[in-house]
């Protein structure tokens, strides 16, 4: 029984964790470059191996302010949701590339290669790392836990999305 206690309470931990860190903000302004994190929640989800549904802008007019960041959204029912609990709808890693941290270290999350698993939402930087992330999803996310403890507080990266179109994609 107390070693079940100790790996619930570790769990618990480590999942306080995923949030604790500087939220990665590019040059939109905005997390996650703009695009609605509830709405990734709403979206059909590819099969692994292909292009994932692209991510929906948010409006400039419906915000809200979490983790140091702003946060846009499409309409103002996401933004309730994303208000009555940030952190189920935020990317895992401060929105930083989920096999980056399996690997060590914080590089940007672009948000539209992203991956829904088990609830959490993940991004990546490139289509060729979403790759190496897809080719062994539960491991490299057991991975990015292991070492996010180490490297969360770290300053969030301040590296641009590679091939990305820095205009913010929310609306006005």
């Amino acid at each position: 029984m107390k070693k079940l206690f100790l790996s619930v309470a570790a769990l618990a931990v480590s999942a306080t964790f995923a949030f604790a860190g500087d939220q990665y903000v590019d040059e939109t302004g905005y997390a996650v470059s703009g695009y609605d994190v509830v709405a990734y929640f709403d979206l059909e989800q590819n099969e692994i191996g292909t292009e994932q549904t692209a991510a929906v802008p948010g409006d400039a007019s419906i915000t809200a302010e979490y983790n140091g960041a702003t946060w846009a959204f499409s309409s103002e029912e996401n933004r309730t949701r994303f208000l009555e609990d940030p952190a189920a709808f935020a990317p895992q890693y401060d929105g930083h590339c989920a096999y980056g941290v399996s690997r060590g270290g914080k590089v940007p999350g672009n948000p539209n290669l992203w991956r829904i698993v088990d609830e959490k939402l993940y991004v990546n930087i490139t289509p060729v790392v979403v790759g190496f992330f897809e080719e062994d999803i539960p491991g490299n996310i057991s991975l990015a836990e292991g070492n996010w403890p180490g490297i969360e507080s770290d300053a969030a990266s301040t590296s641009t999305i590679p091939q990305w179109n820095s205009e913010a994609p929310v609306q006005n």
